[in-house]
């Protein structure tokens, strides 16, 4: 079986297509590394992008790639509806086939050395790299976001793991880190008011007494005049999309506000629609060997 590690980077650009296209070829053109998805968000001005690779191959393109956005975005410009730090926000490593966890926080602290060195880029570990509790969750990491980061990279308990401790301005700071595979998954509601979608995303994040692999907020979709909330989930084996999608349905109801979609940014990994499908359809003795395109790829 082939070493392989998924990399899903978010670039801090969702509105020029040009730009995201000159950071996509730099993926694209490394042997050995196959680019499996990207996607453009204007009201997040972010985009996703998913490859996956031999891992010191996966190290490269990455490298070039947040080279590329640091040259192209400038972070004094830029706004948006997510939360961002840096013109590559994040860099996760997943291990896909034949490559541990451990061996992916190795990688990644490479990663982050070189980004920081060549580079002249703030980096912090986060998820499985990190060398400390606090620097665990990302939102932790990136609190404050790119305002506030000139002011928290002169705190000692908020040394960057690589780079300097003065903020590059124009690229911002980037975490990279080791982690299970998530899923970015958003549920639309049929309003504008924000207060809504930030009281939902309140009720069912882990961090407010909610789910415990869900990570979620309130965002404004202005484009569409609709609100959202914007999740991470951390681990759907552990906490499923379905029962947080049903959930937000129930909280939506007690402010009259009814949900009209939602969307998931990026890959998704079989097994999670499966459970959806299963929940939904009571589907009994189900099996996955049962999906025919499973058996035919086995």
């Amino acid at each position: 079986m082939a070493r392989l590690v998924q990399c899903v980077p978010n670039f801090s650009e969702g509105k020029n297509k040009e730009i995201i296209e000159k950071i996509v070829e730099e993926i694209r053109i490394v042997d050995e590394v196959k680019l499996l998805d990207y996607s453009m968000d204007k009201d997040h001005n972010r985009s996703v992008v998913t490859f996956v690779g031999e891992p010191e191959k996966v190290i490269e393109a990455a490298f070039n790639a947040v080279k590329t956005a640091a040259e192209l975005i400038d972070m004094k410009n830029h706004s948006g509806g997510h939360p961002r730090m840096g013109a590559t926000d994040v860099i996760p490593l997943i291990p896909i086939s034949d490559v541990t966890m451990e061996e992916c926080v190795e990688y990644s602290k490479k990663l982050g050395k070189k980004i920081g060195e060549e580079l002249n880029i703030s980096v912090f570990l986060y998820e499985k790299s990190a060398k400390s509790k606090e620097r665990e969750n990302l939102a932790d990491v990136r609190r404050g976001q790119y305002e506030g980061m000139a002011e928290k990279l002169k705190q000692e308990e908020w040394q960057p793991d690589f780079g300097p401790n003065i903020l590059n301005e124009k690229a911002g700071v980037t975490a990279v880190g080791a982690r299970m595979p998530l899923v970015a998954f958003n549920v639309n509601l049929g309003t504008d008011d924000v207060e809504v979608a930030k009281k939902i995303a309140k009720v069912v994040r882990a961090k407010t007494g909610g789910f415990t692999y869900c990570k979620a907020i309130g965002l404004e979709i202005t484009e569409r005049k609709i609100v959202q909330v914007s999740m991470n989930m951390v681990d759907y084996t552990k906490t499923s999309l379905f029962r947080v999608f049903d959930t937000i349905e129930r909280e939506a109801r007690r402010y009259g506000v009814n949900v009209i979609g939602s969307e998931i940014i990026g890959l998704v990994p079989m097994q999670a629609l499966v459970d959806v499908a299963d929940y939904y359809l009571r589907l009994e003795n189900f099996d996955s060997g049962q999906i025919l395109e499973k058996r035919m790829f086995e």
